[in-house]
């Protein structure tokens, strides 16, 4: 990507306002009590971009990346009440005003690494993290990066881990980035992938931008001596490729509780599903391909308690989690692996973002 394009993507000029939807309308912001954690939440953006079957199906013409035939047939209820398609600003504004309006206070946004820098700059995978960018309303939520370091788009070697933290410098100098302890947090996919050194020139490239350094916060366990100063997940899955079986929600959210472990010299951020059921992306033969464990039965009252559980976390260990007591979910979007929060049309009255607001608004 061009240093005049990046540059410019840190200088948009960020404006406030836009009402929320009518579906999962929550009360006037001037009302609205302080939250009582920073909560944030994955935004997966397969929703955007030309669907690889667009030019052999009719289906497909006008679907994004990641729609499946077996999304449209059996699994509609899943459709977000603006469309399957979230690449225009009408679309991204609407989804800044109902997180905002319901106590989520930033999108972590995936990010994917090419070799090719032109192709970092056209993956329709970025297309909502631009969006974002250019909202008039982004003065309502704070992002950050999720850096994808996995099959595909891995980053190998100290060389290509440079070229990627000056990347990513505009936008954690961005006002409008998650910033714990004064430093702009950047979480990593698959931690054991990490390069020492790349993480080391990060930290210089962050002071020499006038910025105190950056927060890098591992999905999972990762020495500190690696430059990991803080820990996470993306979720924590049961079941992962062990064959298609019906679960509890419950088992997945005790997973997640059992995963919540930090300390003071790598505070943890506390990860929750808001569900996990990739039927959608998988095989209808199971015998066809890897298979996982669904938990088709999540609720959002389940899912309100497992978030209060989360934050009651970060306040009874103070010296393990941030400051900040920040709580991560997975995720806002992932619709094609059922963990989302988003309203769709089997919830059109957002109830998992009352559930939301019921807690981090109480």
């Amino acid at each position: 990507m061009p240093q005049s394009a990046i540059l410019a993507i840190a200088a948009l000029v960020l404006m406030a306002g836009a009402s929320a939807c009518a579906a999962a309308e929550a009360p006037a912001a001037s009302a609205a009590p302080k939250p009582r954690a920073l909560v944030g939440a994955y935004y997966f953006d397969g929703w955007a971009g030309k669907n690889k079957d667009a030019d052999t199906a009719a289906w497909a013409k006008d679907a994004p990346t990641h729609l499946t035939k077996r999304m449209l047939d059996e699994f509609a209820d899943r459709e977000p009440v603006w469309g399957w398609r979230d690449d225009a600003p009408d679309a991204m504004r609407r989804q800044i005003d109902l997180a905002a309006d319901h106590g989520l206070a930033f999108f972590a946004f995936c990010w994917y690494w090419h070799d090719d820098p032109s192709d970092i700059r056209t993956d329709p995978k970025h297309t909502g993290l631009e969006l974002f960018l250019k909202a008039p309303n982004n003065g309502r939520m704070s992002f950050c990066l999720l850096v994808a370091n996995h099959a595909g788009f891995e980053i190998k070697g100290e060389a290509a881990w440079r070229k990627a933290a000056d990347l990513w410098m505009p936008y954690l100098a961005h006002p409008r980035h998650v910033r714990l302890g004064g430093r702009s947090l950047l979480i990593i996919f698959s931690p054991g992938g990490g390069d020492k050194a790349g993480f080391e020139y990060l930290q210089q490239a962050a002071r020499r931008a006038g910025l105190p350094g950056v927060a890098i916060a591992a999905c999972g366990p990762a020495a500190t001596d690696m430059g990991y100063t803080h820990s996470t997940r993306y979720n924590v899955v049961p079941g992962w490729e062990k064959g298609l079986q019906e679960h509890k929600y419950q088992e997945s959210v005790d997973a997640h509780k059992a995963s919540w472990r930090g300390s003071p010299e790598q505070p943890h951020i506390p990860c929750l599903s808001a569900g996990w059921d990739r039927r959608p992306w998988e095989p209808t033969d199971p015998a066809k391909g890897p298979c996982c464990w669904y938990y088709p039965d999540r609720t959002p009252e389940q899912f309100a308690e497992g978030l209060r559980d989360a934050i009651a976390w970060t306040e009874k260990h103070p010296r393990q989690a941030t400051a900040e007591k920040a709580v991560i979910i997975y995720a806002w979007n992932e619709f094609g692996e059922g963990g989302y929060m988003a309203p769709t049309k089997g919830d059109p009255q957002g109830k998992y973002l009352k559930a939301l607001r019921s807690v981090v608004m109480e």
